[in-house]
């Protein structure tokens, strides 16, 4: 029995993270959305979903960059240190927009990946 049941709680988590990935649509929609409200958007529940995403997108990219270098590999990019420079949300946003709209089915991670390939490449 308990054989049966660690495989099955895997896949639960496997469905839980996959369902839990935002696409560049949805982020844009409810970006959007929150916009448009103006102040009232701080009371918002999107406000913490749309950080929350951010930040496990943003904390997973460095993991990632420092796990490269540790091994010796040329990491994906190369920003600076973390807390030296931010991407505005404004910013951020017209990068997001600058994706064509057949494509923004693609997660946020990879297009946060991308965008930052593009602004930090390695040099």
């Amino acid at each position: 029995m308990r054989k049966l049941l660690i495989p099955a709680a895997m896949g639960l988590s496997l469905v839980a993270t996959s369902a839990s990935a935002m696409t560049v649509a949805e982020f844009l929609a409810k970006a959007k959305a929150l916009q448009a409200r103006g102040m009232l958007a701080a009371f918002s529940s999107d406000v913490t979903l749309l950080k929350n995403e951010m930040a496990g997108i943003a904390t997973a990219y460095r993991a990632e960059l420092e796990g490269a270098r540790a091994v010796g590999r040329t990491p994906h990019s190369c920003p600076p240190p973390k807390g030296q420079t931010r991407l505005q949300p404004a910013e951020f946003i017209a990068e997001l927009e600058k994706i064509p709209p057949p494509r923004r089915g693609m997660s946020m991670k990879a297009a946060f990946y991308g965008i930052m390939a593009r602004r930090y490449p390695c040099r």
